[in-house]
């Protein structure tokens, strides 16, 4: 019974917070360091590599953040054209805060800015049951090509 009396509480402190999401957020590339350590994403990006991780900030086109308060607990990156295609390269989500519907409220709110362009991503391992449950398709045609010196 103590487990789930556990549980219930804990649903509920998540269930009270109010989550604010705001577009283009004043954010630092620590800040953006942080939110992919906190999440899972930390584990796949160079987050010890200062200039590339500057570079990754630098050139994302869209940005909305996810806010508990004052704390940064979630994060959408976006490479946009604003027409066709756009590519979610980051959704981060603190792991205290996953499994609120976070993410998918940041996919949400990166669509109001990208309404012509369609949303493209590549899903962590961890992730992967993931975005069919909210409702994206899986699209067996993707390529990667990590170096020029792989190409015949």
């Amino acid at each position: 019974m103590t487990f789930f009396c556990e549980l219930i509480k804990k649903r509920k402190k998540y269930f009270s917070m109010e989550i604010t999401y705001i577009a283009q957020p004043k954010i630092t590339t620590q800040d953006f360091i942080d939110i992919l350590d906190n999440s899972t994403l930390g584990l796949r990006r160079p987050l010890a590599d200062l200039e590339a991780m500057e570079l990754m900030f630098q050139h994302g086109n869209v940005y909305v953040g996810a806010y508990h308060g004052d704390k940064l607990v979630g994060l959408a990156r976006v490479m946009t054209d604003f027409v066709f295609t756009s590519y979610l390269s980051d959704l981060a989500i603190d792991e205290a805060y996953q499994h609120q519907g976070i993410g998918k409220q940041l996919i949400k709110e990166v669509k109001k800015y990208i309404p012509r362009a369609k949303l493209i991503l590549l899903a962590a391992p961890a992730a992967e049951g993931y975005y069919p449950k909210i409702g994206m398709t899986n699209h067996g045609h993707c390529y990667i090509l990590d170096n020029i010196d792989e190409l015949k």
